[in-house]
């Protein structure tokens, strides 16, 4: 759409300096790192509360609608690049997606490179899900760029009783190999107005501390993709983590409920992107629970479906989101 293009071009113009060189992403990594803290203003009438784990806040964003009956909770994990903090489009993301789906939404704030790695980030994760289970209830994991790939580790790394209670993982424009080695990439790159390599590869190399960046801890494309719940992935074509999701559909296993939408002309975290000329997205495995608020079975497709369309079409975020 003219409005995508529009958007493509303020991004290049604004956010491409980000990452152009390894100087320019060190210079972004070392940068001071801003409140994340949830804004009244992006909130509206959604209610937050905090409590901690690992020493870390966990907000917990409840929409107008919600009730106490409600058995299952959505963990949000945020993109930007795993050194930038969650800003205002994504809180105003997250209480839109409570006030339209009633159900609860964690967003564990982890720990950012380089002072932070994607250890410490798993650790808390899995405490925080670990957390919603011991209640009894089903968790989607949910994540946009370095969120997604944090949430599909999560997910792999669970111990089997708590896999089980995850009821699906949405992942947005996910970022999901910290190498950027797939040769794909070469050809995607020059098309995209937002990510760079090479101002990634020292935020990558930072983020993975100790480990190898294929190190499934870090980079989740190369983890155990068996017994995975279900899983839905949205990329536009004109972002460099489109090959590696193309390459993760690949991978999955034969029989695995897995869903792939590449959205053409799409820039990176388009589904944040709330376009007026954008068509209304068609939910490919996600079908409603027949339980009021429920998150369906864990494990089998139904998620609402209701939680699936504020994701993916129905929230109204700015189109210049700053979240990488």
């Amino acid at each position: 759409s003219w409005q995508m293009r529009a958007v493509a071009l303020y991004v290049r113009a604004t956010r491409k300096k980000r990452y152009a060189t390894r100087e320019a992403g060190l210079a972004f990594l070392h940068s001071a790192k801003g409140p994340s803290d949830p804004p009244a203003k992006a909130l509206g009438d959604s209610r937050v509360s905090t409590h901690r784990v690992r020493g870390r806040d966990v907000h917990v964003v409840r929409g107008p609608g919600h009730t106490a009956s409600a058995a299952g909770a959505v963990v949000y994990l945020h993109g930007g690049a795993y050194t930038n903090e969650v800003v205002d489009q994504q809180w105003a993301f997250v209480a839109a997606l409570a006030a339209r789906t009633g159900v609860e939404v964690h967003v564990p704030i982890y720990g950012l490179a380089p002072h932070h790695t994607a250890s410490e980030a798993v650790d808390l994760v899995a405490e925080v899900v670990h957390g919603l289970v011991a209640q009894g209830r089903s968790v989607v994991l949910l994540g946009d760029s370095a969120g997604g790939g944090l949430a599909l580790v999560a997910a792999q790394q669970a111990a089997p009783a708590v896999r089980q209670r995850v009821a699906g993982l949405l992942l947005i424009a996910p970022w999901i190999d910290l190498t950027m080695a797939n040769p794909a990439v070469d050809a995607v790159e020059p098309t995209d107005p937002w990510l760079t390599r090479a101002g990634l590869h020292p935020i990558a190399r930072s983020w993975a501390g100790d480990l190898a960046l294929d190190d499934p801890v870090v980079s989740p494309l190369f983890g155990d993709l068996t017994g995975l719940p279900p899983v839905e992935v949205r990329v536009g074509t004109r972002d460099i983590t489109a090959p590696d999701c193309r390459e993760l559909e690949r991978r999955m296993p034969d029989g695995a409920a897995f869903a792939l939408h590449v959205e053409d002309g799409a820039i990176h975290d388009y589904p944040l992107l709330r376009l007026p000329d954008a068509p209304p997205v068609e939910v490919e495995f996600i079908a409603s629970s027949e339980a009021p608020g429920g998150l369906g079975e864990p494990g089998t497709a139904p998620i609402a479906a209701a939680l699936a369309n504020a994701i993916f079409a129905s929230v109204s975020i700015s189109a210049t989101c700053a979240c990488c």
